[in-house]
């Protein structure tokens, strides 16, 4: 079995988490998780539910060169589909489509654990998961631009304010009140 990345460097067998057998590339340091590994490991978990989207969706680590680089799967030889993690610093975790394994870059199988993502990979694939991070981010790139035009404090408050509008049974009277007030 051969790094999906250089399709030339051996991948000799390691260990996990203590307990998945993967294979390690000695070169890029990436990782390759074969299927029936990674559900014997993830069946040794605690069950984990991403009906929400983690708190922290940003950790600090150094991205490898080879994210950014197409793959083949080392088992059987098929492109490796890509599922974006992250905000911040988003990265891409690998998935062959047609037997299940999954490449992490060197640093991506921390961050997973960072986010306490690692036990439920495949639902990274899904439309579901993908349209949530993307909602993430752009409430995140709102909430940023609030900051910039009305400056830390007001738009503080501002946040405050639509939070305790967003629990009251009349919160939406509030908004409607607020926007009266724009349209003189």
């Amino acid at each position: 079995m051969r790094c999906p990345k250089d399709r030339k460097t051996e991948l000799p067998a390691s260990l996990l988490s203590d307990s998945l057998q993967v294979h390690c590339c000695p070169d890029c340091k990436g990782t390759w998780i074969p299927a029936q590994a990674y559900e014997t490991w993830q069946e040794q978990q605690p069950p984990v539910s991403l009906s929400h989207l983690p708190q922290t969706l940003d950790v600090d680590f150094v991205h490898s060169p080879y994210d950014t680089k197409g793959a083949l799967c080392p088992e059987c030889n098929h492109y490796l589909a890509r599922a974006k993690v992250g905000l911040k610093m988003p990265f891409y975790v690998e998935r062959c489509p047609n037997c299940g394994g999954i490449w992490c870059d060197h640093g991506e199988w921390e961050a997973l654990e960072q986010m306490g993502l690692q036990p439920v990979i495949q639902q990274l694939f899904t439309s579901e998961w993908q349209t949530r991070l993307k909602e993430r981010e752009q409430a995140e790139q709102e909430r940023k631009a609030t900051i910039e035009k009305l400056g830390e404090d007001i738009a503080t408050r501002l946040f405050e304010l639509a939070e305790m509008l967003e629990k009251h049974p009349n919160g939406d009277f509030g908004v409607a009140y607020i926007m009266r007030r724009f349209d003189r």
